[in-house]
């Protein structure tokens, strides 16, 4: 996942939160409705004043932006880390030993397995 497309997704998601529409957020940020749309939808890498400009519209800190884009980029980053399972290989192997016998005893044969890792 690239940096572009989680800064649009937190913009778009911050916008959608406060009923904002494309349109407004363009006009109070002072950019293009496609330029926007297109940072929104990871195509467009802003600068820092679009950034900048984008935030104030939104009543945002950069700050704040950075912390929501780190977020996402956590989650994200977790969701899709592989998943590594070890096994251990396991051998049975026949081992012939005395078994006690009397009360305790639960086998009378002389022959005992043994799991080795």
């Amino acid at each position: 996942m690239l940096l572009r497309q989680v800064i649009g997704n937190v913009f778009r998601r911050l916008r959608r939160e406060r009923g904002i529409t494309l349109r407004e957020l363009a006009e109070l940020a002072q950019v293009s409705v496609p330029y926007l749309s297109e940072i929104e939808r990871g195509r467009k890498e802003p600068s820092s004043e679009i950034l900048a400009a984008i935030c104030r519209a939104l009543d945002l800190q950069l700050t704040d932006l950075l912390a929501e884009v780190q977020f996402d980029l956590t989650t994200a980053v977790r969701s899709n880390l592989p998943v590594h399972l070890q096994t251990a290989a396991i051998r049975v192997e026949q081992r012939t030993q005395r078994i006690p016998s009397g009360p305790r005893a639960y086998s009378n044969s002389p022959t005992a397995y043994a799991l080795v890792a």
